[in-house]
Order: C-alpha cells, then sequence, then structure tokens
C-alpha cells in the first residue's frame, strides 16, 4: 500500500468473478508460503473455469452437452486418478496442486470430446463439477443446476475413487547409460528386474550408444530407473 500498487480485489471480481479470483489465490503456491501477484496470470485461471464450462454447455446454444454414454477406459482411469488426488490435496490444504489436478483432467476431457463432436459422459462430468466446487463453488453451482439438480452441491457427497482404477497396468523407466537418460521403455508394471533388464538392453536407443557392446552392469531400481554401466 505505500507504494500505492495495491490490486483491489473488486476490479479483478468486476473483470473475470469472483471464481476466477479464487481460483488464481489458491493455485499461486502453498498457503503457507509468499506469493508474488502477477494480474496478467490471472487470465490463466480465467480460461480454465472457461474450458470447464465447454465441457458441460455448449457455447452456441447454451445447452447441456453432457450425454449418458459410458466413458473410455482411459478417461475413467484419468478420472479416478484425478479424485484421489484431489481428495488428498485437499484433505492436506494443497488446493494449489488440487488446481492443477483439475487443470490436467479439464485438458483429458477437452482433447477426448471436443466441441465439434458428442459431449463428455454425465458420469465423469458431474464428479468434475463436484470437485471444482470448493475453488469455485459459483461456476460449480451453476453447472450442477444445469446439469438437473434441484439443491444446492455446497453440502454434497465429495466424488469417492475407484481403487482398480488407480492400478497401473505399464510402468515407464528412463534408461540411464553413464549418468544420462537415453531412452525410456514402458514395460508391463508386474514386470521382474530381469523382463526390465532385457527390455531396456533390447532397446533400440540403448544398444545404439552401447555400440552392440555388453554392458558391464545393470541395475533395475524396481519402478523408478534402469541405470546401465557399459
Amino acid at each position: 500500500k505505500s507504494l500505492k500498487n495495491a490490486v483491489a480485489p473488486d476490479d479483478i471480481c468486476d473483470n473475470y468473478g469472483a471464481d476466477t479470483l479464487r481460483v488464481y489465490e489458491m493455485s499461486m503456491g502453498p498457503l503457507d508460503t509468499s506469493r508474488p501477484w502477477a494480474t496478467k496470470d490471472v487470465v490463466g485461471a480465467h480460461r480454465f473455469l472457461q474450458r470447464l464450462w465447454r465441457v458441460a454447455v455448449d457455447e452456441e446454444t447454451g445447452e447441456v452437452r453432457v450425454t449418458d454414454e459410458a466413458p473410455g477406459e482411459d478417461v475413467l482411469k484419468a478420472l479416478h486418478k484425478t479424485i484421489a488426488g484431489v481428495r488428498d490435496d485437499y484433505a492436506g490444504l494443497r488446493d494449489n496442486t488440487a488446481i492443477a489436478k483439475l487443470i490436467e483432467f479439464v485438458n483429458t476431457l477437452t482433447k477426448a470430446y471436443p466441441t465439434s463432436g458428442p459431449g463428455a459422459p454425465r458420469s465423469v462430468v458431474e464428479p468434475l463439477v463436484l470437485m471444482v466446487a470448493p475453488v469455485a463453488p459459483h461456476i460449480a453451482d451453476e453447472l450442477w443446476s444445469r446439469l438437473g439438480h434441484d439443491e444446492s452441491l455446497a453440502h454434497g457427497p465429495f466424488p469417492q475413487a475407484d481403487e482398480s482404477y488407480l492400478v497401473e497396468d505399464s510402468v515407464e523407466y528412463p534408461v540411464q547409460i553413464k549418468g544420462k537418460v537415453r531412452s525410456r521403455i514402458t514395460v508391463p508394471a508386474d514386470a521382474s528386474p530381469a523382463d526390465v533388464e532385457a527390455a531396456a538392453l533390447a532397446d533400440a536407443k540403448v544398444q545404439e550408444h552401447l555400440g552392440g557392446a555388453t554392458p558391464k552392469k545393470v541395475i533395475v531400481v524396481p519402478g523408478k530407473i534402469v541405470n546401465i554401466v557399459p
């Protein structure tokens, strides 16, 4: 205030809405740290809420565009992973990382169900709206109403993650040679260290760096990395 460069919250609300201000403030970083204000970055929060709106509502007609179709396996996995992550983040007061996960899931739905085609399934849109409500209550309540609910979601149940969708089918391993990542391989989640080693040595980029020679040692850290000593 002494420098007369303060930003009035009312101005941000007038230009972008209260939900945008709330989302931006919560996404700036951990609540217990000092965070610099950057008005130009408020636009990013506003665009996120615009994409959220377009997931559920047709901008041209104003009609709800959700369908009763069943979501694909990839979308279901993304949904339940988001539910589990956002629930933990809210419980730990990590609003910034919760918002990051919500942005990622909205982007997933935007790519999977573009505005030029049928909308996203109701079974994934409704949980998304419920998850957004703590940080953007006004737009969430409006969307909830448009989705056909008579009561406010303010005291509604938080979505529950299905544990079966949280199990990874595959794992990506970075492959290091002389301390530098030279390739990445994807193997089944239940692959043994011997299988991971075999997959790493069979990789074309790895073979290129090894020049066809047999390495002295291959160290597999389960679920994390493969380190090759040529």
